[in-house]
């Protein structure tokens, strides 16, 4: 292994984002240098460069090239200078990132062409007339560019034959050859297909054991020289017939060699990605674009921020393929897919996309295109907000800030504490109207009734917003609030509407204008408020907020807003509080008009509030939309704060999109687990169709259902695999028993009529 460099009291003054590495090889190519390095091979201590001087940079992480970084202070007084950590065009706006132009066949792709829509075949490759039908309904439904898995010898000549039918057909869809583990099939189908991807992780690498070996210098050196040998020829083929390449880099297949340098982390996948790009520039062949997929949005975010700074200081415009792999199925999957992708659409960030459904690949096209619609869209329009100094917010690691949750004071006379989430809060407008039904409304507040009684569950809505308070007179309906409160959920309340007709422990919601009026000084002493802003005021309007003691803010922008965007007015806010030292609990409130379609509403939702949340900036979810039903707004919110690793309330699925390589019938099989292991809170289920991308995309998931051969099913726990060649027909059954030797199993609870 390289030599450990203790980085001592330099690592204090690094960029937040990078303050835990403890060894100068895991740290950015764009600080390794910026570092004065003692020991290993150097042995000398490196002066580090001012701002404008030259910097021999690491290209990737470890091939040097010579290249100019704009430099500025670690910290605040700090003499240590550091590259300036860029990742988009702007934080105040979305604007494209500018881009090469490539080709795929006879689609071009990059930012001065629309944002491409992608997707990829579930049949068997060897099917010719299957696949060519499949490919045919992908294109008509509008899709620009198909995928086709080519995992052997008789594939690869089924692609000459499929490529050759759909053109004899008037198709010209460009076709693209999913690679793993095979350089001379992948030498062979560039002959036919338009585009070749290939998974740096396994192309030339053996498959990862998950082993933590040891590499001396010169061993990795071998090792990307045999890189080199294996992958060379394949971009010479790909000059030759003018192809394009996708350099398409998954978290959970990276091979053991990066893993040991990088751990299992969005750097070892910008690692692992730049090699082969290395070896592409290095033979002048610049026609390929990048990926970095991963099931978990997180990370996926994470991982392109990370490859897109490198590109910036590299001097590179490379464009990029977004995806979050295995998403799923239906609204969760759709879900995940919305804020992975949407988050790095608001910066600008893309140039095709595919949303990874366990479903047909047909499916996909609409989710896809609304997305690619919607990137556009908001680069098109620019919406933002005036620039502002951002030093808070962490564009590589995930770190929550966790707002002040509520404390009980003296004198209250009900328990605040409940009306949020530590995990993160769902919040729901309730009408006039629904007060009326009362046993109604607590099970779409998703409350456990005992005997017509509500009580909070485990995913219990924790707030309610009544936008119009029941008369006083009215009883009934204000016994059915009382009861809520009573276990503890939240009851907000425009401000004119608590002095107009006082309910005993509602929480007033305040405007700014309220506050600077002392409106809200009418109130009883002690009575709980919130405060509604957009994020886009003026400091001195902000400044409002440190004169009152809110429960929460509501962070909300009208829907026809025409001059500032919630992603970018909300990144105002919060470095606003940070800079002030103000913890106010943040819950981002999205209100929808009333002719929003479901999959509108979800890939808005996701990739505005997402693309906040994976930044670890807010606290909960309210979401409105008239003609909407209840419950899909609360389960959409539930899914939001899940799908961005905050809180779990129902099993968590990793799940493949199938492709020629599946083993068994996924959708089926996947509704089968889904059916009697839904009941699971906490606990996570990969369904893989094969186990091509290996157990690491299982990362995040505590069990496996896995084909490892046709008929057969590989059982895991995390990334072991536990029990082998189980009949399909027993599957199901021997995973819930392995769910149970394990401890994670709970009997489904019987639901009160």
């Amino acid at each position: 292994m390289m030599a450990s460099v203790a980085l001592g009291q330099a690592v204090a003054n690094v960029p937040t984002c990078f303050s835990s590495l403890k060894n100068v090889d895991s740290l950015p190519g764009c600080l390794r240098q910026s570092f004065m390095v003692a020991g290993g091979k150097g042995g000398l201590m490196r002066p580090v460069p001012r701002r404008g001087e030259k910097l021999r940079r690491v290209s990737g992480v470890r091939n040097a090239l010579p290249e100019v970084a704009e430099m500025e202070p670690a910290s605040k007084g700090s003499q240590l200078l550091v590259p300036r950590q860029k990742y988009c065009e702007s934080v105040y706006k979305p604007v494209r990132r500018k881009t090469r132009t490539i080709h795929i066949g006879d689609v071009t792709v990059g930012s001065e062409h629309p944002i491409r829509v992608q997707t990829m075949t579930t049949t068997d490759t060897k099917d010719v007339k299957a696949t060519v039908e499949q490919v045919m309904r992908i294109a008509d439904r509008g899709c620009d560019i198909v995928r086709i898995t080519v995992q052997g010898k008789k594939e690869a000549d089924a692609c000459f034959d499929i490529k050759n039918t759909l053109v004899q057909k008037g198709y010209t869809i460009p076709l693209v050859a999913d690679i793993h583990f095979a350089p001379p099939i992948a030498m062979k189908v560039a002959e036919c297909f338009d585009k070749i991807r290939i998974n740096p992780g396994n192309f030339a690498d053996r498959r990862a054991q998950f082993e933590k070996l040891e590499y001396t210098e010169e061993d990795y050196q071998e090792e990307l020289e045999h890189i080199e040998q294996v992958f060379a020829p394949l971009v010479e083929k790909c000059k030759k017939y003018g192809r394009a390449l996708r350099i398409g880099t998954n978290h959970g297949s990276l091979s053991d060699r990066i893993m040991s340098y990088y751990g299992d982390s969005p750097r070892g996948m910008v690692e692992s990605a730049f090699e082969f790009a290395n070896i592409c520039r290095k033979l002048d062949f610049h026609n390929f674009l990048f990926s970095m997929k991963a099931s978990n949005p997180v990370v996926m975010v994470q991982a392109y921020r990370l490859l897109v700074s490198e590109m910036y200081l590299n001097g590179w415009d490379y464009p990029l393929h977004l995806g979050v792999t295995e998403a799923g199925e239906g609204e969760d999957g759709r879900m995940k897919s919305a804020i992975g992708i949407g988050a790095l659409l608001q910066d600008g960030l893309g140039d095709t996309i595919r949303v990874s459904l366990t479903e047909e690949p047909e499916h996909e096209i609409d989710p896809c295109t609304k997305l690619a619609n919607l990137g556009m869209k908001i680069t098109k329009e620019q919406k933002g907000v005036p620039e502002f100094q951002e030093k808070h917010r962490r564009y590589f690691d995930f770190q929550r800030r966790t707002g002040q949750l509520p404390l009980q004071k003296e004198g209250d006379e009900i328990d605040y504490r409940g009306v949020l989430h530590r995990d993160g809060s769902v919040l729901m407008s309730v009408s006039l109207d629904q007060l009326k039904a009362p046993e109604t409304l607590y099970r779409a507040l998703a409350t456990k009734l005992i005997i017509g009684m509500p009580y909070k569950d485990l995913a219990t809505v924790d707030t309610i917003l009544l936008n119009e308070l029941p008369a006083v007179e009215n009883r009934e309906a204000r016994l059915a609030v009382k009861r809520l409160t009573d276990v503890g959920l939240g009851v907000l309340t425009p401000l004119a509407e608590q002095l107009a007709k006082p309910l005993p422990h509602a929480i007033s919601v305040l405007t700014l204008d309220d506050i600077a009026s002392s409106s809200h000084k009418k109130l009883p002493t002690g009575a709980r408020v919130a405060v509604t802003l957009r994020g886009d005021e003026p400091q001195e309007q902000l400044d409002l907020l440190k004169t009152v003691d809110a429960i929460m803010l509501l962070a909300y922008l009208p829907e026809d807003e025409k001059k500032s965007s919630r992603v970018h007015a909300s990144r105002r806010l919060f470095e606003y509080l940070e800079s002030n030292n103000l913890h106010f609990p943040v819950i981002h409130h999205l209100k929808f008009s009333a002719s929003t379609q479901r999959d509108d509403l979800v890939i808005r939702a996701g990739s505005e509030a997402g693309a906040l949340l994976v930044d670890g900036f807010g606290d909960g979810i309210l979401l409105e939309a008239e003609d909407q039903d209840f419950e899909f707004l609360r389960t959409t919110a539930f899914g939001m704060l899940q799908g961005c690793r905050m809180r779990n309330t129902k099993t968590e699925y990793v799940s493949c999109p199938s492709c020629g390589r599946t083993l068994f019938d996924l959708q089926e099989i996947s509704a089968q687990i889904r059916e009697k292991t839904a009941h699971l809170p906490g606990v996570a289920i990969a369904i893989m169709g094969c186990i091509v991308n290996g157990p690491g995309e299982m990362a995040d998931a505590d069990f496996g259902y896995v084909g490892g051969a046709p008929g057969k099913i590989d059982l895991y726990v995390g990334k072991e695999v536990v029990k082998r060649g189980i009949a399909m027909e027993k599957a199901t059954d021997a995973l819930i028993e392995l769910i149970k030797e394990n401890g994670r199993w709970i009997e489904p609870e019987l639901v009160e009529n």
